[in-house]
């Protein structure tokens, strides 16, 4: 049986002020697309903004839902901004 600490209210404060770091396969099911066309933005450009470290990617929330944003258009007339 493993025993669970309990967090201090400082520790889970801290845990949940953390940004959101998300996989390439899970920021694509939060952006509604294929983990490809994330993979291919990456080498391409023109996709969020993303953390490596090493060799993992890592998205945050604020940046995809910032890349959201800049492409949110009223009319099919407009370009998208970004």
């Amino acid at each position: 049986m493993k025993i669970i600490e309990a967090r201090s209210d400082e520790q889970a404060n801290e845990l949940v002020n953390r940004p959101v770091m998300l996989m390439t396969e899970d920021a694509a099911q939060y952006l509604g697309l294929a983990k490809a066309t994330l993979n291919k933005w990456r080498c391409h450009g023109g996709g969020p903004i993303f953390v490596k470290l090493g060799r993992a990617v890592r998205y945050r929330r604020e940046d995809l839902d910032r890349f959201l944003e800049a492409r949110s258009l009223s009319s099919t007339s407009q370009s998208p901004r970004g």
